[in-house]
């Protein structure tokens, strides 16, 4: 199977900061190994987003912490928009 390549925006960049120093790390991980193995695996669950959001993807990391991403299918890339709270 081939797999996709992760990019990461420069918030996202930052919000990996917060999750480590919260402990949230490993979670992340799991998550984005998901993602770089078939961003469109239904479990964990993920969800559609709309809004400012429309064509992205939410998963949870926590229950107020969320991994929020694209997918380019032709270029079969997963941007990494953020990794922290949708709340800030």
């Amino acid at each position: 199977m081939v797999s996709w390549r992760l990019v990461f925006t420069a918030q996202a960049g930052r919000d990996a900061k917060k999750l480590a120093a919260a402990g949230l790390r490993p979670r992340a991980e799991e998550l984005l190994e998901i993602l770089r193995q078939n961003p469109f695996q239904s479990s964990p669950r993920f969800e559609r987003l709309a809004g400012d959001l429309r064509g992205a993807f939410s998963r949870r990391i926590t229950i107020q912490h969320r991994l929020v991403y694209q997918v380019l299918q032709q270029e079969r890339v997963v941007k990494i928009l953020r990794m922290w709270t949708h709340y800030e």
